[in-house]
């Protein structure tokens, strides 16, 4: 049974939403609009987006995301509307079909796949993989992993619901997508070779760092995350921009607790490793790095670097600000240290399922649980205190547009 306080919750968030979206689009008054929602969600406990409010919220979403440096690209984002898919077969395929248009020969585009939604008393499906194409972390009996350890939860999950990757363990194991169909069982679901795109990391100069083996694929496409728009909550919503050099280098394959390649490509190159303050991961660091980036390039695949990023993005606020945005649209002033992380549509993490967190080595999955709150940018959006603007049209002039950006 829904209540009239969460009714009441809702149909705020949607006034604030909709309002927004006729403003930025030029709409018009929003009131027939809200009008339709309001009997709707009396009706049914929730509403439905049209195809042009789920598009725009999807990139505002985008657009919203703070910690996201890619957001600047938010108005480039491709929107593939899957509402209607709530099935586990269904929601692998169509992320396998989102694999092939993001990566596009290796041109990456921005691509958000929307599906269903959750509704009153029945949640919406899920994905419970980190990204759609992450690599196994095998845990051995000494307690030592193979591959990934950021992914031997969800391997160990993997294999308890009859995954086997067919062959010995090895460093870059795709795992298959887990999938959780609406008031379903997760379920594995194979990611077919020709949906996965893999460079091999190799140096523009070092011969030997080809020799290494190390490779990584092609779209960061994040998958346990949900969108909310407008207190709609989409459970399953992966989405991709592309990656920039050091989110590979310097985190994935550097990391310490990755797959902690320093110690490994300092010994090539002849670094003394007994002392921090000869800074030996900071050179074995920036070489990871630049063989990343050659070879990204040189397969044709789109990649970033952070120093263009981080000037190109800077460009863009300040070039916001002399045209008298005070709030620039992608993420507004994030590089002076603001959170805007309650700022809405946005993208939050899952809490992480019991089934992940807890299941033990052949131990049958469990129900879903809570997981760890008060992270930022996790747990339910809109649980602050609601404001009374009265009507859409007051609540936008109370606040400014498009200063405000309609913050919750």
């Amino acid at each position: 049974m829904v209540r009239n306080g969460d009714l009441d919750g809702l149909m705020a968030s949607a006034e604030r939403f909709v309002t927004m979206f006729h403003i930025e689009n030029g709409a018009g008054p929003p009131d027939r609009r809200l009008g339709q929602i309001r009997r709707e969600i009396a009706a049914t406990g929730s509403y439905w987006h049209t195809p042009a409010e789920l598009t725009f919220g999807a990139r505002v979403a985008w657009r919203n995301s703070a910690r996201c440096i890619g957001r600047l690209y938010w108005d480039s984002l491709r929107v593939r509307d899957r509402r209607e898919v709530a099935g586990a077969p269904e929601i692998a395929a169509e992320s396998v079909a989102h694999l092939r248009e993001a990566t596009n020969h290796g041109q990456i585009r921005p691509v958000v796949t929307v599906f269903a939604p959750d509704a009153p008393g029945r949640p919406g499906p899920r994905i419970l993989n980190s990204q759609l194409v992450r690599y196994a972390g095998y845990e051995t009996a000494g307690g030592a992993i193979t591959g990934d350890p950021a992914n031997a939860a969800i391997t160990r999950l993997a294999r308890a619901l009859g995954w086997s990757a067919g062959w010995a363990a090895g460093r870059f194991d795709i795992l298959p997508l887990l999938v959780q169909g609406a008031g379903a069982l997760p379920t594995p679901h194979e990611l077919p070779a020709d949906a996965v795109l893999e460079v091999m990391i190799k140096h523009p100069e070092f011969g030997w760092f080809a020799n290494l083996g190390l490779r990584w694929h092609a779209v960061p496409a994040i998958s346990d995350m949900f969108l909310d728009i407008g207190g709609v909550r989409y459970p399953a919503a992966p989405f991709n921009g592309w990656y920039m050099c050091t989110e590979i280098g310097a985190r994935d394959l550097g990391g310490a607790i990755r797959y902690d390649q320093l110690p490994v490509i300092a010994e090539h190159m002849g670094l003394g490793t007994a002392s921090e303050r000869t800074l030996w991961k900071d050179k074995a660091s920036t070489e990871l790095n630049l063989a990343v980036l050659h070879s990204f390039t040189t397969a044709g695949v789109t990649i970033s670097d952070h120093h263009t990023e981080s000037v190109r993005f800077l460009r863009h606020v300040e070039r916001e600000e002399r045209q008298g945005r005070a709030c620039p649209s992608p993420a507004p002033a994030a590089h002076r240290g603001q959170d805007h992380t309650g700022q809405s549509p946005n993208f939050y993490r899952h809490e992480a399922p019991a089934c992940v967190t807890e299941l033990g080595p052949g131990d049958a999955p469990a129900g879903q649980g809570p997981g760890q709150p008060g992270q930022p940018g996790q747990g339910e959006p809109g649980h602050g205190p609601e404001r009374g603007y009265g009507s859409s049209l007051a609540y936008a002039a109370a606040l400014g547009v498009p200063e405000s950006r309609f913050l919750e």
